[in-house]
């Protein structure tokens, strides 16, 4: 399968610049598989579609005000650091622009030097560890100094960074923000409770590997990169009880659907656990857990659309997504969103 299987034309106006200022008035498009239709709703209509025996499966990951701008200590140029991955307590793996100015044994200075990351490694594709250096709590500093690693097609400021973040974030660690999660609002969230809909959640911290683009024409020759996840017993037990009693587990986000297919057995039971997946879903991969998917609309050629055409077969999901652009629908992080049934 190539990678121009998934290309579709995109206007470039129709990538949404700024959240609309009600998360749940995003429109919605439903893909039902069985009748292969396609309806035009709002997001909170959503709850129409669910279920009282139904399980909604959400990705509790914060991100992080990943990037940093800094310094090159004595010669004072510019330098750009994107925090993705914790490797020990204070060496962080990194995207560093320019690359070029940062040499191992660099020191880069953040803000007055409260904060100082000396480049200690040069590891895969040209990534740095960088070992930092402050007083008090990292957490704390990099909530003063970063910003919103918000990605490349959005141009605008972000005015409020918790628009970024879903409204149920708790663990901190990610990079890019799991977009689908951006439509539900707490009241949302209680209707769907109300109804009958178990919510569980699991922990995918988010790195810039999933937005990468795919570069080979063969896509099985992509390489996915690892992102950590968590899913605590409680939640794998309310998961597995749904589905044993005939309940649908819909999956919120690309996010939420790779860290259940990743956990789960053949059976598609899941079991507290963690770790590190690198799992690529592509068209002819056979699910094992989730019956479901809310997601946004997806760059051309990527490797998330491929995991939508993998659930919904690929010309039906590029059917749906030309009608998208006809219709105008909003596209990408700040987009609108598809629920597949």
């Amino acid at each position: 399968m190539e990678k121009k299987d998934f290309y579709y034309y995109l206007p470039e106006e129709l990538i949404a610049q700024d959240p609309l200022e009600d998360r749940s008035a995003s429109r919605l498009m439903v893909l039902d598989r069985a009748k292969k239709g396609v309806e035009h709703r709002t997001f909170r209509d959503i709850i129409e579609y669910l279920q009282p025996k139904d399980c909604l499966v959400i990705n509790n990951t914060k991100v992080i005000p990943a990037r940093l701008l800094g310094r090159k200590e004595g010669t004072n140029a510019g330098i750009e650091v994107l925090l993705l991955k914790r490797r020990e307590k204070d060496i962080w793996e990194t995207l560093v622009k320019p690359g070029k100015k940062a040499k191992i044994g660099t020191r880069i200075l953040f803000g007055n030097g409260c904060l100082i990351g000396e480049v200690v490694d040069i590891v895969e594709e040209g990534n740095r560890l960088i070992r930092f250096f402050y007083d008090g709590i990292f957490e704390e500093v990099l909530d003063q100094l970063g910003q919103m690693p918000l990605p490349p097609y959005i141009t605008h400021p972000l005015q409020d960074k918790n628009r970024y973040q879903t409204v149920y974030a708790k663990y901190d660690g990610s990079a890019a923000a799991p977009t689908a999660g951006l439509h539900f609002t707490q009241e949302l969230l209680e209707q769907i409770k109300e109804k009958g809909v178990e919510i569980a959640k699991v922990t995918l911290h988010v790195g810039l590997g999933t937005f990468r683009p795919v570069k080979t024409e063969n896509i099985l020759e992509h390489h996915m990169h690892s992102e950590y996840y968590c899913i605590e017993e409680a939640e794998a037990e309310k998961i597995n009880r749904v589905k044993q009693n005939g309940g649908r587990i819909i999956a919120v986000g690309t996010t939420s659907c790779r860290t259940l297919e990743a956990a789960a057995d053949s059976n598609g039971i899941l079991k507290g656990c963690s770790g590190w997946t690198d799992i690529f879903i592509y068209p002819g991969y056979t699910f094992r857990c989730i019956d479901g998917l809310i997601t946004n609309f997806h760059l051309p050629e990527s490797t998330l659309l491929m995991l939508v055409s993998a659930l919904a077969g690929r010309e039906y999901v590029m059917e749906a997504y030309q009608i998208a652009v006809k219709e105008r629908y909003r596209f990408f992080s700040f987009g609108d969103a598809m629920f597949i049934i």
